[in-house]
């Protein structure tokens, strides 16, 4: 059933930092990258915790999809601790819906700021993928 979204609603996960997940596992070609949990990782946990908020109000075939970012990322975590990741809907804006993001790990506050995620209807969004080829 779909449900309407409260400004609000929260949502938080939490990430272990693996190696998989740190700069390093990014790094190729000799870069050199610190063992430490990387941005695009923190990010990606961030835009599923915004994600996971979206998804009571989808209709059958829409998915919802990042539109803009706006985030800090502050401070290292090591290989090893959890980072509770948390995002809540802040507000409507036409089509966007905004949320404050955050990350901490057992040491504070990691990461911060705004996304805005969108709904679409996935057969438009694969359609329009596609035309990208």
């Amino acid at each position: 059933m779909v449900q309407t979204l409260e400004v609000g609603a929260t949502h938080t996960l939490d990430v272990l930092v693996t190696d998989a997940n740190t700069a390093a596992h990014l790094a190729e070609n000799g870069e050199t990258l610190p063992p430490v949990f990387a941005t695009p990782f923190m990010i990606a946990a961030m835009e599923r915790a915004c994600a996971a908020i979206l998804s009571t109000t989808l209709e059958d075939g829409d998915v919802s999809v990042g539109a803009k970012i706006d985030v800090s990322h502050v401070a290292p975590s090591p290989v090893g601790v959890e980072v509770l990741t948390t995002a809540r809907f802040t507000d409507r804006e036409g089509p966007l819906y905004w949320f404050d993001v955050s990350a901490k790990d057992p040491g504070g506050l990691i990461g911060k700021g705004r996304i805005a995620r969108a709904i679409l209807s996935m057969d438009n969004l694969m359609a329009r993928a596609e035309v990208r080829r």
